[in-house]
């Protein structure tokens, strides 16, 4: 029997060191795991981004009654997030290819990312991902965890902050 496909996420939300207040799900199809964050993440308010309008409005029907607006979803495309920099405590990307500099830029300093695939080894690791591990340090994210879990892994990265070396390879 295989495992649910949000069991990588829900594993790698383990390693994200505090509870942050703003959260994004970059390329977020019909919302399953920014719900799951919201979820997870009770206080936080959640964004989902996706470039498939059709997507976008069976995510947002899912949501339901939120008064508060915690949860809601954008059209956009992850190589021009619609957002301001420095914006997100957490940005998630589940199996996507990310862009590092757009990620890094709304990420704010101390911020987390977690990328997950949902079946299959983890984004960060074999030879075509060294490429993506060298992106991520240029942009000041350094990997603290990369696993598997149910059918998929996870790799979760901490975003330096501005006074921090960078780790080594």
């Amino acid at each position: 029997m295989a495992a649910p496909p949000l069991t990588p996420l829900a594993a790698a939300v383990l390693h994200v060191a505090s509870a942050p207040e703003r959260v994004l799900e970059v390329e977020c199809g019909e919302g399953d795991g920014a719900l799951f964050l919201a979820r997870e993440f009770p206080s936080a308010r959640i964004r989902g981004l996706d470039r498939s309008p059709d997507q976008v409005r069976a995510a947002t029907a899912r949501v339901g009654l939120d008064p508060e607006g915690r949860i809601a979803f954008k059209v956009g495309a992850p190589g021009s997030l619609p957002y301001p920099d420095d914006f997100f405590d957490l940005v998630v990307q589940l199996d996507g290819r990310p862009v590092v500099a757009e990620i890094a830029r709304v990420l704010r300093p101390g911020g987390y990312l977690v990328l997950v695939r949902s079946r299959g080894s983890a984004p960060t690791g074999g030879l075509t991902a060294w490429v993506l591990r060298r992106h991520l340090r240029r942009r000041g994210i350094d990997l603290v965890e990369t696993a598997a879990a149910g059918d998929g892994s996870f790799s979760v990265g901490h975003l330096r902050e501005p006074e921090q070396a960078p780790t080594g390879d």
